[in-house]
């Protein structure tokens, strides 16, 4: 067995390695996520000069994709979460192959391996927060107002909640999750879908559909002070340990919320943005995939069709399969606190935790497990330098933050990235697109509005 994290360095770079020591230009985006490339896309086509200034090796962000004989593996960004027009159109447009999500989801408990419906029984109760007209609350003060739950479902609710939205049920804010419920059902946000080919194919059409419309990606480009006023805005960044400088008429700001949170990026003067940054959280998740040589579990008939499988009090508390695909792979996920867990583990330390609780799971020689497992692939998204999280949830009081974090400063600077989707699906890729669509619509009004 091999145990590995992958080196997003083996990725396309950019137009240009070392730019001159000053460019201009008319729009600078920063951050070559979904977010940034789409707003890169939409203003190249728009016929405005953009250039993407990205500090990793790679673009994408948290859509990291790793391929590995003919497994297909997602590191970070995998489900496709309902019908979402902007994100559907983009896959259609590229031409990717989907397939939804089916089979059967499996909960262990009390050392039993049962059928179950999990994320039924969460969706359920988390209708009693649509609509929600009272103070805002936490989770955890919503679940203390309803004493006839059992301690069993008070568990399961607690593990559901930190689990989707890789958040603290202490600090998520109920008002936030009755606006998330209610967004959901919008789209068809219980069913479920991939991308046959990987997930990373979609920044990969965004990027050259922007390079065709005259976009320019510097990456390996660490953004370190933005000096701005009406119009005028000076970037001083480092390429390779080189001072590179930017000057632009605009910007958006496409970075990951955790990165902006630290104040690595120092603006000058501070926008009411990061004030409101504040009301946001950086979700804490970890995952891993394990690829085996064969589908083993599907040795037992009952579980030929096995998709999720929940198992709360271990760690992690969350398998999935790639049913229906054939893809011989098992990935395991701990949101919220429980991810700590897995703090300071390497991918060798993750696979052997992983051989021992899935032994204990499917009633299996521990020895058995090992001798099947290949490989173990894992990405810490938390101590990722570009991203510090996972992805952003509401804190009790902040179900404003998004909407007000949207709004432009001076005509100038412009917010994108999950973080600001104002339309209640915050930790989405279909957020995240339609952020870079919301702002670039910003920038062209702007533009329009001073000519």
């Amino acid at each position: 067995m091999e145990a590995k994290t992958p080196n997003a360095a083996d990725k396309p770079l950019g137009d240009q390695q070392h730019p001159p020591s000053a460019v201009e230009t008319d729009v600078l985006i920063l951050g070559a996520g979904i977010a940034g490339l789409t707003a890169a896309r939409t203003l190249a086509e728009a016929g405005v000069q953009v250039t993407l200034l990205e500090a990793a090796s790679r673009v994408g962000g948290r859509m990291l994709t790793v391929r590995e004989g003919d497994e297909i593996v997602e590191l970070g960004a995998e489900f496709i979460h309902g019908k979402a027009p902007e994100l559907w159109q983009l896959i259609e447009e590229a031409g990717l192959a989907t397939y939804e999500i089916d089979g059967d989801n499996y909960t262990f408990e009390d050392k039993h391996l049962r059928k179950s419906d999990e994320p039924g029984e969460g969706f359920a109760f988390l209708e009693k927060c649509e609509g929600w007209q009272q103070p805002d609350i936490s989770f955890a003060a919503l679940l203390e107002q309803h004493p006839e739950l059992s301690r069993e479902a008070r568990g399961h609710l607690v593990n559901f909640v930190e689990g989707f939205n890789a958040a603290d049920h202490q600090k998520i804010s109920v008002a936030s999750l009755g606006i998330q419920q209610k967004a959901e059902e919008e789209i068809e946000g219980d069913r479920a879908f991939r991308v046959r080919a990987g997930y990373d194919l979609l920044p990969q059409h965004q990027l050259a559909r922007a390079r065709s419309a005259g976009a320019h990606l510097f990456l390996n480009t660490l953004v370190e002070n933005v000096d701005w006023s009406s119009h005028q805005v000076r970037v001083q960044a480092q390429q390779d340990g080189r001072p590179v400088q930017f000057v632009a008429r605009r910007v958006i700001v496409a970075v990951p919320l955790g990165v902006l949170q630290t104040g690595r990026i120092v603006f000058s003067p501070q926008p009411p943005a990061l004030r409101y940054a504040q009301g946001l959280c950086m979700g804490q998740a970890r995952r891993f995939t394990l690829i085996f040589r064969d589908r083993f579990w599907a040795s037992d008939a009952e579980l030929e069709k096995l998709s999720f499988l929940f198992a709360f009090e271990a760690i992690p508390p969350v398998w999935w399969t790639p049913h229906p695909a054939s893809m011989r792979t098992l990935t395991g996920w701990i949101g919220g606190p429980r991810a700590e867990h897995l703090a300071g583990l390497t991918a060798a330390n993750i696979a052997e935790l992983a051989c021992v609780e899935l032994a204990t799971i499917f009633s299996r020689p521990v020895e058995e497990i090992r001798s099947q497992l290949l490989q173990c692939l894992t990405h810490n998204w938390q101590e990722d330098s570009c991203a510090l999280g996972a992805y952003s949830y509401v804190a009790v009081g902040g179900v404003e933050s998004s909407r007000r974090m949207s709004e432009p400063a001076l005509g100038t600077l412009f917010f994108a990235g999950e973080h600001t989707d104002t339309t209640g699906h915050w930790g989405t890729v279909h957020a995240a697109i339609r952020s870079g669509l919301r702002a670039a619509q910003q920038v062209l009004q702007d533009r329009r509005d001073v000519i």
